[in-house]
C-alpha cells in the first residue's frame, strides 16, 4: 500500500479552525490549540443557546399575554384554561401576536374563553367528561 502523508489535512483543518476563530480575543485567534478549544466551547455554547431561545420567546410569549389579558380583567391560566375549555387550538406565539397586532380579535378571544369557563361553572381546572387528557 501507499504510504499516507497527512500534512495537506492537518494544514486545512488548523487553517478552518484559525478562521473560526478570528475575533477572539489574545492567543484565542492566533495559536491552534487555544483557537480549537475556545472554537469547541463556542459551538457547544451555540447549540444550547439555540435550544434556550426556544424557551426564552416562549416565556416573552406568555408576559405578552398575561399583559393583554389583565386589560380585560381576566389572569393568564384563566385565560388558556379558558380556551382549552372552548376547544380553541391556538398557540402561545399566535396569541402573542394577536395581543400587540390586533387587540380586538383578542378581546374577543378573551370574552369567548369567559365564557367558556363560565358554562363548565366557572372552574376552568374541572374536566368535562371526566377524564384527565394531557394536551
Amino acid at each position: 500500500m501507499a504510504r499516507v502523508k497527512r500534512a495537506v489535512h492537518s494544514h486545512k483543518h488548523r487553517r478552518a479552525v484559525l478562521e473560526q476563530a478570528q475575533g477572539y480575543y489574545g492567543n484565542k485567534s492566533r495559536s491552534f490549540r487555544a483557537a480549537n478549544e475556545q472554537v469547541m466551547h463556542s459551538l457547544q455554547y451555540a447549540y444550547r443557546d439555540r435550544r434556550a431561545r426556544k424557551g426564552e420567546f416562549r416565556r416573552l410569549w406568555i408576559q405578552r399575554i398575561n399583559a393583554a389579558t389583565r386589560e380585560h380583567g381576566v389572569s393568564y391560566s384563566r385565560f388558556i384554561a379558558g380556551l382549552r375549555l372552548a376547544e380553541v387550538d391556538v398557540d402561545r406565539k399566535v396569541l402573542a401576536d394577536l395581543a400587540v397586532a390586533d387587540p380586538t380579535a383578542f378581546g374577543g378571544l378573551v370574552k369567548l374563553a369567559v365564557a367558556a369557563t363560565e358554562a363548565n361553572g366557572g372552574t376552568p381546572a374541572a374536566d368535562t367528561d371526566g377524564s384527565s387528557e394531557q394536551r
